[in-house]
Formats: structure tokens, sequence, C-alpha cells
């Protein structure tokens, strides 16, 4: 009988650990989303989008604080705004589905120094001071970042392929947060 009513006890605990509205949430970050600006980006358009809006979808949280900008020929700020309600979010997916690539060129240099800037200004910061930074990048839209000085701002960078466009997280300021951790750790 013990062992009956110790099964249910267990059975209740995992259900109410793994359904509590406290499992798997996490405090609000700074979204970067850098988008190539240039007319190579209207090919591949149709593809980048959807996969864009799943994956915004999957990973915003309320209170996250999320800045679009265009990588054209000099890199502009789209959207910034905070995802506190369902036309937060609505006005984010349509400052993507609206952009357009019309320059020759795309300014991912500009941007990434921009948002690296912006890391450490208490007006576009939330409470936690976390980033997550993704580039999208049509296949030719890379050359002038990484042959410019802006190119060490890669080195912490995981990249995915697909067909006529790449996605990058660029994980800005990280090798100062692990050199923090590590110091901490040591002493």
């Amino acid at each position: 009988m013990v062992l009956k009513y110790s099964k249910f006890l267990w059975v209740l605990l995992f259900t109410l650990f793994c359904f509590s509205p406290l499992y798997g949430q996490r405090d609000p970050i700074n979204v970067n989303l850098i988008i190539d600006g240039s007319s190579s980006f209207t090919s591949v358009k149709d593809k980048i989008t959807p996969w864009l809006i799943e994956r915004l979808e999957k990973i915003l949280v309320t209170g996250d604080r999320v800045t679009v900008w265009s990588a054209g020929a000099s890199s502009r700020v789209l959207y910034t705004g905070t995802m506190n309600t369902q036309s937060d979010r609505d006005a984010l997916k349509n400052s993507i589905r609206e952009m357009t690539g019309a320059d020759s060129a795309s300014d991912f240099s500009g941007a990434l120094n921009d948002a690296s800037k912006r890391r450490g200004s208490p007006e576009t910061q939330v409470s936690s001071g976390y980033s997550y930074t993704l580039m999208i990048s049509a296949a030719s839209g890379l050359t002038t970042l990484l042959s410019g000085p802006q190119a060490n701002l890669l080195r912490f960078s995981r990249t995915e392929e697909f067909s006529g466009w790449r996605a990058i997280v660029v994980g800005l300021d990280i090798d100062t947060k692990v050199r923090r951790a590590a110091a901490a750790f040591i002493q």
C-alpha cells in the first residue's frame, strides 16, 4: 500500500514540475536581428522569412527587447520593441515581412558594431543584460565583414548553412563573460 502511494506521489511531483509555469522560463534578453539588405536577399526572402518567424516564435518570451537591422549599403534599424503583447510580436513579424533587399552591398560590420555598442547602453538593455544576435546573410553577403575590422566580433559564432543563405548566431561580448566566470571559479 505504501509503495502505491509513493509511486502516486512521485508521478504527481513529476507532473507538477514538468507542467509548472515556472519550468523552462528564462529572464528577458536583448535580441539583435541583423538581416542582409542587399539585392541578394530578394532571391531567398521567401525561404528566410518563414524560417525566421518560426525561429523567433520559439525563442522569444515576454519582456525580450528586439532590434532589427537592415544591413544594406549602410546599416539602419528597422524595428525596436519589447515583446510584451501579441501586437508587439505582430509588429516585429510585419517589419521582417516588409523588408526588401535593394542595395548593392551588405553592411554587416556597421550593424554588428552598433549592436555591440548597444550592449552597454542602459536604455536599450533588459534586466538580465544578456544578448542573442542572429545574422541572416545571403550567400555572398559576408565578404566585406570577414575582411574588415569587425571580423573579430565573429570569433564566437555558429553558422547554419541553407540553400542560398546563412543564419549566424554571434556571441557578442561572450569572451568577457567567460573570462569573468573563469576568474570567479579559480578564486
